[in-house]
């Protein structure tokens, strides 16, 4: 018979909480509980494992060495519970009441548009959540939350995925940039002499280059649209997704720089299931309107499904 545990799971979480939080103050007020009613469950706690797992220096509350050691199990404990609830949940509700969507800047946009649309008088009232991310930025919003559901070329260990379009990124300026005026295809040397819009990682604790980074004249951007508009009104060079550039390419505002070799680049998007095992039905019908989509579009070529 297993054994019953002393120690609950809302004792574990105050301790989190006073230990990310600085204090037992800090705490009490992001618990929406009294001071005394925090203090009292880490004394409990404490007096329940027969030794300290704080120390109090100046106004702030310090872990032990056992306590570093116990917090971190703690952590993932409690995170444990909490995907065994969302997991109960989605089999009793057996679709989703929200999903949170994560989506790197190169996908294409029109194939998401269109998905998107298919989706909503399907989606028996889900509401969408749909939040944008460069490079990088994906990978980070899988490690610090639980996204439903991410579009990105990378894919993390440990995570489900499924392929959905392959990206194609071009280098383009405005027609009237110098870089256009060249008769002979374009070397590095020469592109290196002229201005380049890049767009930022938008992960902020761990930041990727990729790319072509040549040349020390550049600007930095945090969205492919602010790089669009930019180089569409004559200032630098860039690398942008094709499906946002039909426009611009269609109009004449943009051309496609003759480059010696890598004018174009390709890449793999995925669909990357943030809750593993425990996907809805409602991501999972998303993700094959989005692949159904991204197959049918001309601008794009889909990946084989496994």
């Amino acid at each position: 018979m297993l054994k019953a545990p002393r120690v609950t799971l809302e004792q574990w979480r105050v301790l989190q909480s006073v230990v990310d939080k600085g204090g037992f103050a800090q705490a009490a007020e992001a618990l929406h509980k009294s001071q005394s009613s925090v203090s009292y469950t880490v004394a409990k706690l404490q007096e329940q494992l027969g030794y300290p797992l704080l120390i109090i220096e100046g106004r702030k509350a310090k872990l032990t060495e056992r306590g570093e050691v116990l917090l971190r199990r703690s952590r993932h404990l409690l995170k444990e519970a909490v995907d065994l609830e969302e997991l109960a949940h989605t089999l009793g509700q057996g679709w989703e009441p929200e999903l949170e969507i994560v989506v790197d800047q190169a996908f294409p946009t029109p194939a998401l548009l269109r998905a998107l649309q298919a989706f909503e008088p399907q989606s028996q009232g889900t509401q969408v959540q749909l939040k944008e991310a460069v490079l990088s930025g994906g990978e980070e919003a899988l490690r610090k939350g639980s996204p439903d559901l991410v579009l990105s070329g990378i894919v993390p260990k440990g995570y489900l995925a499924d392929p959905i379009v392959e990206v194609e990124m071009i280098a383009v300026a405005s027609t009237n940039h110098p870089l256009q005026q060249e008769v002979d295809p374009i070397n590095n040397e020469r592109l290196s002499r002229e201005l380049q819009i890049v767009i930022r990682d938008s992960a902020s604790e761990t930041s990727i280059d990729s790319g072509w980074l040549g040349t020390d004249r550049r600007w930095t951007v945090s969205s492919v649209q602010s790089a669009l508009e930019i180089v569409t009104s004559g200032i630098g060079f860039a690398w942008l997704p094709k499906a946002d550039l039909e426009y611009a390419l269609q109009s004449g505002k943009l051309k496609k720089l003759k480059l010696i070799s890598g004018g174009e680049r390709n890449f793999h998007m995925y669909a990357i299931f943030g809750k593993g095992e425990r996907t809805g039905p409602a991501t999972r019908l998303l993700v094959e309107l989005l692949q159904a989509e991204c197959s049918v579009c001309p601008r794009h070529s889909a990946l084989p499904l496994p």
